[in-house]
C-alpha cells in the first residue's frame, strides 16, 4: 500500500488530451437538441421544478409527482436552468460538473497511489471512455450517482490506508458520498458501494482498520441527517412514494422482465447478462487495450487478486456487472459507476509495462486512442441525418410551430402522445389530446390551434376529425396541422358519420 514518489517528467501530451476532451465536451453541450425520452424527461422535470418552485417533489407533469428517482440531479439541473436559462447547455451543465468531480477524485486516488504520470493516464482513460464522455454531458441521473459512489470508494481507500487526521477526514467524506448516492438514485448506491467493500474487507481481513479508521456511528448519522429529511418530506407531500420507489423501482424493475408497474414509461427488457456487453461498449476504445494486457500477462493476472490494491479495484469495477447480470431491465449507463476503477486497473497495467520494448512499440498507438471518442463525437454531430434528429426530438417542430402558427393565441396540441421534448421546448405550453374525442374538443372551440401528430397516428384518426384538419407543414414522420374551419370562419361539424 506504499505510495510512489511523484514523477519529475509528467507526460504533457496526456494533459493536452485531457484538456481537449474536456473542452470538446463543454463546447458541445449546447450543440444539439435534447433527445427523447431520457434527456428531455429529466430536463423537463427540472424546468417544472423551477417554474413551480417545488423542490421537494419532482413532477412528471404539472401536478403529477415523479416517483422514479430522488431529486439530486433534478436539483442540480434546475439550478443551472435558473442561472443560464432554459436551454440545452444549462440542462447538461450539471452532468459535466459531476463528471469533472469524478475525474478529480480519481486523480487524487491515483496520485496518492503512484505519481502524476499514473494519475493523468488514469484520468485520460476514464475521460475518453465512450460512456463516461457521453454521460458527462447528458441529462440523466447516472452522473450524480457515479459521483456519489466514486466519492465513497475513493474516500474508503484513503481512510483505511491513512492513520493521520487526513485519513479521518476522508472517512467522513465516505458517508457524504453515500448520501449523494441515496439522493441521486436511491438504495442501489449502497449496494454498489458496500458490496465490493465488504467482500474486500472479508477476503483481505481488513476488519480492524476498517472499523477503526472510519467514523461509522457519527458517519451513519451524518448520512441519515442529509438523506432522511427529503425522503420523509417526499412521502408526506405525496403518500405512496416510498412503496413505489423502494419496492417497484428497486425490486420489481430488476426482477420482472418488461415490468408493467413503471408509471413513467416501460421496462427495458434485455436478456440476462447483457450488462457485460454494455460494459464493452462503455469502455470503448480502451477495452481492446485491456484485453491485450490480460492476454499478454497470462498467469501474472492472478496478482489482481493477491494484491490488496488491485483486488479492491477489480471488485469496484465488476460490481455493477455482477449486480445487474440477473436484472431484467437495464440500461448501458448502469456500467458508469465502475468506470473509475476500470481506468485505474488499465493504468496499472500500463504502468507495469512502460519500460518494456513492447510498450514503447505501441506507445504512439496508445497515445492516439484518447482522441477517438472526443473527435468522433464532436465531428459526428454534424453528420447525424436530419430525419434521425427529427424523430428523437421535437425542438425543430416546436420552433416551426412558432413560425407558422396563425396567431400568438394559437395553442400547440399534440394528438395521441406528447414527447417530453415538446414540453421542454414549448416551456410547458404544449397540450395533449390523447383521444379523438379530446381532439374534437379542441376543434369545437373554433380557435386557431396548431396540431402535431405522428403520421401513423394520423392514419387512425376518424375521417370526420381529419376533415377538419389542414396540413401546414409535412415534417418527417410528423405533420403539423391547423383547425381548417376556424381559419375559414366556417361552422365546424364534427359529428360522427
Amino acid at each position: 500500500m506504499a505510495e510512489s514518489s511523484p514523477s519529475k517528467n509528467p507526460t504533457y501530451w496526456l494533459y493536452g488530451v485531457l484538456l481537449f476532451a474536456g473542452l470538446t465536451r463543454l463546447l458541445t453541450l449546447g450543440a444539439y437538441p435534447l433527445f427523447d425520452t431520457t434527456e428531455s424527461r429529466y430536463a423537463e422535470i427540472a424546468r417544472e421544478m423551477v417554474v413551480t418552485n417545488n423542490w421537494i417533489t419532482p413532477q412528471f407533469d404539472y401536478g403529477t409527482p415523479f416517483w422514479g428517482k430522488p431529486p439530486l440531479s433534478s436539483w442540480a439541473t434546475a439550478v443551472f436552468l435558473k442561472v443560464f436559462g432554459v436551454n440545452e447547455f444549462a440542462a447538461r451543465f450539471s452532468s459535466l460538473l459531476f463528471a469533472l468531480g469524478i475525474v478529480w477524485l480519481t486523480y487524487r486516488l491515483a496520485l496518492r497511489r503512484h505519481n502524476h504520470d499514473f494519475a493523468i493516464t488514469t484520468c485520460v482513460i476514464l475521460s475518453t471512455s465512450v460512456l463516461f464522455y457521453v454521460a458527462g454531458g447528458s441529462v440523466m441521473t447516472d452522473p450524480a450517482l457515479a459521483f456519489g459512489t466514486t466519492l465513497s470508494m475513493v474516500s474508503f481507500w484513503l481512510a483505511v490506508t491513512d492513520e493521520t487526521a487526513r485519513g479521518r477526514f476522508w472517512g467522513y467524506l465516505f458517508f457524504i458520498g453515500l448520501a449523494f448516492g441515496l439522493l441521486a438514485k436511491g438504495p442501489v448506491a449502497i449496494v454498489l458501494t458496500m458490496v465490493p467493500i465488504v467482500i474486500w474487507v472479508a477476503v483481505k481481513n481488513q476488519w480492524k482498520p476498517t472499523w477503526q479508521r472510519l467514523p461509522w456511528v457519527i458517519g451513519s448519522l451524518l448520512t441519515m441527517g442529509i438523506v432522511l429529511p427529503w425522503y420523509l418530506a417526499a412521502e408526506k407531500a405525496t403518500p405512496g412514494f416510498l412503496e413505489y420507489f423502494i419496492v417497484g423501482e428497486h425490486w420489481k424493475r430488476f426482477t420482472e422482465s418488461g415490468w408493467k408497474g413503471d408509471l413513467y414509461g416501460k421496462g427495458h427488457s434485455t436478456p440476462h447478462g447483457t450488462i457485460w456487453f454494455y460494459w464493452l461498449l462503455a469502455t470503448f476504445p480502451w477495452c481492446f487495450v485491456f484485453f491485450e494486457f490480460l492476454l499478454r500477462n497470462g498467469r501474472k493476472n492472478s496478482e489482481l487478486v493477491r494484491n490488496d490494491w488491485r483486488f479492491f479495484l477489480v471488485l469496484w469495477a465488476i460490481t455493477p456487472m455482477l449486480f445487474f447480470s440477473l436484472a431484467a431491465n437495464i440500461l448501458w449507463t448502469y456500467v458508469l459507476t465502475g468506470l473509475p476503477a476500470f481506468a485505474l486497473i488499465l493504468a496499472e497495467f500500463m504502468n507495469s509495462q512502460k519500460n518494456s520494448s513492447r510498450y514503447l512499440k505501441h506507445r504512439w498507438l496508445n497515445m492516439s486512442l484518447p482522441l477517438i471518442t472526443p473527435i468522433v463525437f464532436s465531428v459526428g454531430l454534424f453528420f447525424i441525418p436530419s430525419n434521425i434528429v427529427a424523430n428523437k426530438t421535437q425542438k425543430a417542430i416546436v420552433f416551426k410551430y412558432l413560425e407558422v402558427r396563425p396567431s400568438p393565441a394559437s395553442t400547440l396540441v399534440y394528438i395521441g402522445s406528447r414527447p417530453y421534448s415538446a414540453e421542454f421546448y414549448s416551456h410547458g405550453t404544449a397540450q395533449i389530446a390523447a383521444t379523438p374525442e379530446a381532439v374534437k374538443q379542441y376543434l369545437s372551440d373554433k380557435q386557431e390551434d396548431v396540431f402535431v401528430i405522428n403520421k401513423k397516428d394520423l392514419e387512425r384518426l376518424p375521417e370526420n376529425v381529419k376533415a377538419n384538419l389542414s396540413t401546414l407543414v409535412d415534417y418527417g414522420t410528423y405533420e403539423i396541422l391547423v383547425n381548417k374551419n376556424a381559419l375559414e370562419g366556417d361552422p365546424i361539424n364534427i359529428r360522427e358519420k
